[in-house]
């Protein structure tokens, strides 16, 4: 399966809870050659969302988003070095994030 079929169907679990939003990240230049950055940052993964997370009711019984980010990779896809660095830091900071390689894989990342 190609990594773009793949992120679809990922995508494709941001029903309830969970929303999941492309994220194509990169450089292109307008008809004048300005360059123009888009995106939300270099290593930032393809899918980024939240998931709605009921805090227990000692804690007021807030609801609360949780950030998501899936990097979405092919059996053999190489995740580059800014990439594990970006999802590594979204996770210490307690978002739901990781490399998926599969449907089920990304189930796992959002808690599913």
């Amino acid at each position: 399966m190609r990594e773009v079929d793949l992120m679809d169907r990922i995508r494709s679990l941001g029903t309830g809870d969970l929303r999941l939003f492309r994220n194509n990240v990169g450089l292109a230049y307008t008809r004048a050659g300005s360059p123009v950055r888009f995106g939300l940052a270099n290593g930032s993964p393809d899918l980024i969302g939240w998931k709605r997370v009921t805090i227990t009711p000692d804690m007021i019984g807030q609801t609360i988003a949780v950030a998501v980010g899936i990097e979405v990779k092919t059996a053999t896809g190489r995740i580059r070095e800014d990439q594990e660095r970006f999802l590594a830091h979204m996770q210490d900071f307690g978002a739901l994030a990781g490399v998926a390689r599969s449907i089920e894989e990304a189930r796992t990342i959002c808690g599913l």
